[in-house]
């Protein structure tokens, strides 16, 4: 059994082809999904980076138990079940927070990896005296900028040299079974930034100001900096989707196209200007942020061009490998094997999928409606954390008292008899997302008139208890959200 798992980190669906844009230039995805299936009701789990990543090592739901950080002593990452039976994982990636503070224990999880260095604020390049800060919208950082001054080509942009390094990967063990290889690439995350060609394809006519990073803020600059940053992002996605390319390409000259399981997804996507915002991490989960790509490319290319409307998320990933390795699970998980649904179109044994950011409204879906439950007081408490592993709020700090407010350790979860810290946090921004929205996916899937208070919510809000019961939320959840 061969697998190759995909995750192009911050990846909008509405950007490309396959779920019905018409000016992004995305055609190795497109050549990947004609011989895949393509899902059209794949969610997200726990947001943003590291909680997804958690979620997806681990079958299990991140965000109703604590805020970014490590993989925890208690969890049971699929790539360590994979070793203990014989079978081998490698990672390629260029994905940073694998190797800063909160990035604890995934990457090791991996038999071997490989880190292309480079992306956002990596603190890779180094100099005594920094560059000077020019004019520009959003954000710009002194260590990106640095970083950006070795990649004089495509080729040695980070993301390229992930998949480059996949390629060699593949060369190296040409021949072999059972394994599986795991490609990350953090484009089209922010910055978008690539060599020129690939912004000018989209026509961009931008005469402004230094304009390729968003901010997790109210979209500033107009329609025309909009414009301009959603060309640069498909233009990060362009050339993130060539190197894509060089990998399939590699597959097909071993003849292992075929018979490999691919599965290509992100972790979260990515407002620039949808509701007037842009980034994430701040605002409602809206579908620009939670509705995902999800393409997967059985053996021996069965039921190619095939969609899928089930209820997924990424927690199911996790036990749609095991489940193709013929690796039992050892612990009961929030996800479930996909592999029915990939080769029968099966239902999911799923009523709803719960998503969210930690301390943010908790979110649920049936697919026919989305409701956003906000917390019940501004203060947003009783917010708590629970781990045994604390975290900074920074990646290059140390863990501060913040994570040991009214600090507690016990048996506080109930799917592990291992102790826990329960600590409070202060996290608010409930003067950012302080109501709760409900919305009809089909009459209004750009999720612009708010339902709360119509006859509809009081059914959701008995699926949103009934569905974080299922998920093992804390009882502080509960009734941090009213319930």
């Amino acid at each position: 059994m061969k697998a190759i798992f995909i995750l192009l980190d911050s990846l909008n669906r509405n950007y490309l082809p396959i779920y019905g844009n018409d000016w992004v230039r995305a055609p190795n995805i497109t050549r990947l999904a004609n011989s895949g299936v393509v899902h059209d009701n794949h969610w997200l789990g726990s947001a943003p980076c590291m909680p997804a990543r958690r979620d997806i090592m681990t079958g299990r739901l991140n965000f109703l138990e604590r805020p970014w950080g490590a993989i925890e002593p208690f969890d049971v990452p699929f790539p360590g079940l994979l070793r203990k039976a014989g079978i081998r994982s490698h990672m390629e990636t260029d994905h940073y927070h694998y190797f800063h503070v909160g990035g604890e224990n995934y990457h090791t999880q991996f038999d071997t990896y490989q880190f292309h260095r480079g992306q956002e604020n990596d603190c890779w390049q180094s100099r005594a005296r920094p560059p000077a800060e020019p004019e520009h919208l959003g954000r710009w950082t002194e260590q990106y900028a640095l970083n950006a001054e070795r990649f004089t080509s495509a080729a040695e942009f980070p993301t390229p040299k992930t998949f480059l390094g996949a390629v060699d990967w593949l060369q190296r063990n040409e021949g072999t079974d059972d394994f599986l290889l795991w490609v990350e690439g953090f484009d089209p995350h922010e910055p978008f930034d690539c060599p020129r060609v690939y912004v000018d394809q989209y026509g961009d006519d931008w005469s402004g100001p230094l304009n390729l990073w968003t901010g997790y803020d109210r979209a500033e600059g107009g329609e025309e900096a909009i414009r301009h940053l959603r060309r640069r992002y498909a233009g990060t996605l362009s050339m993130a989707d060539e190197y894509l390319g060089r990998l399939l390409d590699e597959l097909e000259r071993q003849g292992i196209f075929e018979e490999t399981l691919v599965i290509l997804t992100t972790d979260h996507g990515h407002l620039i200007g949808e509701h007037g915002c842009t980034g994430k991490n701040r605002w409602h989960a809206w579908n620009e942020l939670s509705n995902l790509p999800f393409v997967a490319k059985l053996p021996g290319n069965r039921h190619a061009g095939q969609r899928r409307a089930q209820l997924t998320q990424n927690i199911d990933i996790m036990p749609t490998l095991l489940d193709y390795f013929g690796v039992d699970c050892p612990q009961p998980i929030h996800g479930e094997s996909l592999r029915g649904v990939f080769e029968k179109d099966a239902p999911v044994a799923r009523e709803a999928v719960l998503y969210g950011w930690f301390g943010m409204p908790v979110n649920v879906t049936d697919g026919s409606y989305t409701y956003m439950r906000a917390a019940a007081q501004a203060d947003n408490a009783p917010l708590i954390m629970h781990y045994q592993i604390p975290t900074s709020y920074h990646f290059h700090s140390l863990p501060g008292d913040r994570m040991f407010r009214e600090a507690e350790f016990g048996s506080f979860l109930p799917h592990t008899d291992m102790p826990v810290v329960r600590a409070r946090s202060g996290m608010r921004r409930t003067d950012i997302v302080k109501d709760s929205q409900l919305f009809h996916l089909g009459n209004d899937p750009r999720q612009t008139r708010n339902l709360v208070g119509k006859p509809a919510e009081a059914r959701y809000v008995d699926l949103l208890r009934r569905t974080m019961e299922a998920a093992d939320a804390p009882p502080s959840q509960f009734e941090r959200l009213g319930l």
